[in-house]
């Protein structure tokens, strides 16, 4: 009976001494330089562009504002964006990151349109120059795409969406300049 209630006893006390562990263990790591990078980002920007007639629609001259903050733990970058494009006004979130695991920036947006590719673009920063690859749908054709922004300024970039022809030629669909307000 003795020994019953010596395991009862230990059993109960089992929780407790894995939640006290819990405690001492160290804290999640900081944020690294990678995370930082993205920080070039944080702020209110407007752009003012054109988009090519091709399968995002009929072309035309747009212009776009964009707020963007850390999200808590500045491990992430979250915008929220609004743009008068030529087929009317589009919104979206955008979600900036970095990948430690797989050592490259991430990107993952929605919006109001149906033109929202189901997908995580995959980037690289050189420089100045950020560059992100995709592969997804888009007016029903698999379509490769490349995003290049290129820092001009601590307030100023430049954004370019490239789409990959059947010939694999890289032709602009969207380019804009972006100043920090």
């Amino acid at each position: 009976m003795r020994r019953l209630l010596g395991v009862l006893a230990a059993s109960a006390l089992l929780p407790i001494g894995v939640q006290l562990a819990a405690a001492q263990a160290p804290s999640q790591a900081k944020p690294g330089p990678e995370h930082e990078r993205l920080g070039y980002f944080v702020g209110k920007w407007t752009g003012e562009g054109e988009i090519k007639p091709g399968p995002m629609g009929p072309g035309g001259k747009f212009t776009s504002s964009d707020d963007c903050a850390w999200f808590e733990g500045h491990y992430s970058v979250v915008c929220h964006s609004e743009s008068k494009m030529p087929t009317g006004t589009s919104k979206s979130i955008g979600i900036l990151g970095y990948s430690g695991e797989e050592k490259v920036y991430t990107y993952y947006g929605v919006d109001n349109t149906n033109m929202t590719m189901a997908s995580v673009p995959k980037g690289t920063v050189h420089g100045n120059t950020w560059t992100y690859n995709d592969e997804g749908m888009m007016g029903g054709k698999k379509v490769k795409t490349r995003v290049t922004i290129k820092e001009l300024s601590p307030k100023e970039y430049s954004f370019t969406m490239e789409a990959q022809g059947d010939d694999g030629k890289w032709r602009p669909m969207m380019e804009s300049k972006n100043t920090r307000q």
